[in-house]
């Protein structure tokens, strides 16, 4: 299978187990109301709610990954709990995407928490997607991305170039799809106008909009 098809797959797999999910928890509520019984408890975890990994943010750790429970951080060995960042995921974010003129034409993407949210945009590419295939955007620097802290009124910005190719031809959409990461199960449709895309790349996320300009 191609990138492009595997991350198609990807963003349309995430829609149908997120409905999957929230079907079986329907019927369980409906079985446990029939039968009069309640649903057996986890063994592994009591409350209902699964154990968070050892050194994973505790409930509560958006806000600056601080957490709210005693012992919540990474254990720095000498028995002190160092906070751990909460990673960003497309619904920790609001979104916005406009056209440039600048560099022969791109779209400037715009990524802020939403309000109350502390979060890491990680060390790697954003995951752009185009079209019904899933076509993917490649990378548009060579340089090394940088973590990106989000809260308040810091911006992120990413910018993509849709048409890479100097013959004529394309795919016309007006919109893109974009996740932060592979594995994010909630990615987003930005509508950005009409555009044409053929071979498409995307910067790394960048504290400044001029960094995020894709030079061909």
């Amino acid at each position: 299978m191609s990138s492009g098809n595997h991350r198609k797959a990807f963003l349309v797999s995430a829609a149908l187990l997120g409905g999957a999910m929230l079907l079986t928890g329907c019927q369980d509520s409906d079985a446990a109301t029939d039968t009069g019984a309640a649903p057996a408890p986890s063994a592994s975890a009591p409350s209902g709610r699964a154990s968070a990994p050892s050194g994973a943010p505790a409930a509560g750790a958006k806000q600056g990954g601080k957490g709210t429970a005693d012992g919540s951080g990474a254990d720095t060995g000498n028995g002190v709990r160092k906070p751990v960042g909460q990673t960003c995921g497309a619904n920790d974010i609001a979104w916005s995407a406009k056209s440039e003129s600048q560099a022969g034409g791109y779209v400037l993407i715009t990524a802020k928490a939403k309000p109350g949210i502390t979060c890491y945009l990680p060390a790697a590419l954003p995951t752009v997607a185009f079209g019904s295939d899933g076509t993917q955007a490649g990378p548009a620097e060579h340089a090394a991305a940088q973590q990106v802290q989000l809260s308040g009124s810091t911006a992120a910005y990413a910018g993509v170039n849709p048409k890479t190719t100097k013959e004529n031809g394309g795919k016309e959409l007006e919109s893109i799809i974009v996740a932060v990461g592979d594995s994010d199960p909630d990615p987003v449709s930005l509508p950005v106008g009409t555009i044409t895309v053929d071979h498409p790349v995307v910067t790394n996320w960048h504290t400044s909009p001029k960094d995020a300009v894709p030079v061909k």
